[in-house]
């Protein structure tokens, strides 16, 4: 099957993704005190939950597309219309 059915899967960026993944959900776990600290100091520092649910979100995000590519789930792929 020359290539029709083959596709390259993203091995190295899922197991990239997901270490990040991981570890940054164990330093939230871990140090969620200093975390509150940090939210609740008020000003310039509220945007801080923001950029951190950010950052979660695309790390997360990056991490799950590719584990559905390399499990060979993939969205269905339509033609343009004419």
């Amino acid at each position: 099957m020359d290539g029709v059915y083959e596709k390259k899967r993203p091995y190295i960026k899922m197991i990239i993704m997901g270490a990040i993944s991981a570890s940054l959900y164990t330093f939230l776990l871990l140090k969620g005190d200093f975390v509150v600290q940090i939210c609740a100091k008020g000003g310039v520092y509220a945007f801080f939950p923001i950029a951190t649910a950010f950052v979660f979100s695309y790390v997360h995000g990056g991490f799950t597309s590719s584990f559905w590519s390399v499990l060979g789930v993939d969205a269905k792929k339509t033609k343009g219309v004419k």
